[in-house]
């Protein structure tokens, strides 16, 4: 679930989660303690795992995973790719084939992209 931020100086913003919850659960995360969730949930020690993004795209995206829903700028696709796969790494979760197939997908169209990671303590 996202946490929601309100200012009155501009738009509104939810904390998401690269990998959502449930997303996580499907991918190994249920086989997990109740404290590794709560690491998961609240990961501040990789730099892209939590990101400040818009209501409505965050809204949009709900708890899909990247076959099913990618961001709706074209320039943030290979960030996003890149993003999960490397929070997926970090977390040692597993990807499906829909995954696995939107992910080479994106990368066909991403130049010079590396993904770097460092696992979850």
């Amino acid at each position: 679930m996202p946490f929601h931020a309100v200012t009155g100086h501009g738009p509104a913003l939810d904390i998401d989660h690269i990998v959502p919850f449930a997303e996580a659960w499907d991918s190994g995360a249920s086989k997990w303690t109740q404290e590794r969730r709560e690491q998961y949930a609240n990961d501040l020690g990789a730099e892209r795992s939590l990101v400040a993004v818009s209501l409505g795209p965050n809204r949009t995206k709900g708890d899909k995973d990247l076959a099913e829903w990618m961001p709706p700028a074209r320039d943030a696709t290979c960030t996003y790719a890149t993003d999960w796969i490397a929070a997926k790494l970090r977390w040692k979760l597993s990807a499906d084939r829909a995954e696995v197939k939107a992910l080479r997908s994106v990368a066909a169209g991403c130049a010079d992209v590396t993904v770097t990671f460092t696992l979850a303590p």
